[in-house]
């Protein structure tokens, strides 16, 4: 009797821990680039389990194109995106009560070929600059400030030329521009290909009046969605940030990135990786918001409304604050 007794006092604690069914793991819903770096992100998270590890179910819907996460996520059908401040700020004043954590510092650049004759900025006056992103993409805009600051209007003393970013690569690669100003992931392309940087727009954020890397990209959501899901934000923001520090510390983690990003070069695919590492941010919160201030008025005095909206200040709400001294 003692020995069932003995079993029997075992068996029903054992059989309450069954009966309690596990937690089940808070859904988020991203809306992704195909192509963009947060599939990067991503494989490493699903492959080191940190989405488990987090208590996270992520619902991953890959879409053709930045806009298209805009659109989802106006929609509703999303509660993760990736995309600028610069957005957020002007959505937040028309309205829409969306907010921004930085995902990546890493921006374009203004490439040329290794043996051109273009040695800085000022050689760029009457030569033939492409652009990827359009007459109004932050890059763009920001050297036209910074060419400004030397009495250049670069936008009327060269021939420009806009294109999607993988046009712009094809073009820069087959001689037909003299430069191209495009997005870091195509700039990365080009430098492995032998191109020459001739600058990088963060070299230029501090001539605007920045005091370190600004994070351009973050992951955007609705502030009263992360009100009401306060602990499972901050689990994907914890996530995320191991996630990069894997990304930073271990070249064993973009053995699953590699595959995502189409390059069969292992220059190209050290380039993308350098240039990645470069973009994590490692600022506070405060140190962002305030450099963002900064370069969105500069922004808005050369975009204008067509850019920023009815806004020319930063809305105070654009940039979220996960936790005390973050």
């Amino acid at each position: 009797m003692r020995v069932w007794g003995r079993i029997l006092a075992f068996a029903v604690p054992l059989a309450l821990t069954i009966a309690v069914p596990a937690r089940a793991a808070d859904t988020i819903r991203l809306a992704v680039q195909k192509t963009g770096t947060f599939s990067w992100e991503l494989a490493v998270i699903r492959s080191a389990g940190l989405d488990k590890e987090a208590g996270l179910s992520l619902q991953v819907t890959e879409l053709a194109s930045t806009e298209a996460g805009k659109i989802a996520m106006r929609a509703g059908s999303a509660d993760i995106i990736l995309s600028d401040w610069l957005w957020v700020s002007r959505e937040r004043a028309l309205g829409a009560k969306l907010t921004f954590y930085p995902y990546s510092s890493a921006l374009g650049a203004v490439m040329v070929p290794a043996s051109s004759p273009i040695k800085s900025l000022a050689d760029l006056k009457g030569r033939r600059l492409a652009v990827a992103g359009g007459a109004i993409d932050k890059s763009w805009l920001l050297l036209q400030a910074r060419m400004k600051q030397d009495g250049i209007d670069l936008k009327s003393e060269a021939t420009i030329v806009y294109g999607a970013p993988p046009l712009i690569a094809a073009k820069a690669l087959d001689g037909e521009m003299d430069a191209s100003l495009n997005f870091w992931n195509f700039c990365a392309q080009l430098e492995a290909k032998g191109f020459r940087r001739l600058t990088g727009i963060e070299d230029i954020l501090p001539t605007l009046g920045a005091k370190g890397a600004v994070a351009a990209v973050g992951y955007v959501f609705d502030e009263n969605w992360a009100a009401s899901h306060r602990d499972a934000v901050a689990r994907f923001i914890a996530m995320a940030r191991k996630a990069k520090e894997l990304l930073a510390t271990s070249d064993a983690a973009w053995d699953k990135v590699g595959p995502l990003t189409g390059a069969t070069d292992p220059a190209v695919l050290k380039t993308y990786r350098d240039r990645y590492r470069d973009g994590i941010p490692r600022r506070s919160i405060d140190d962002e918001e305030n450099d963002a201030r900064v370069l969105y008025r500069v922004l808005a005095e050369i975009g204008g409304r067509d850019l920023v909206g009815p806004a020319a200040e930063l809305d105070p709400g654009t940039f979220y604050h996960a936790g005390p001294g973050d």
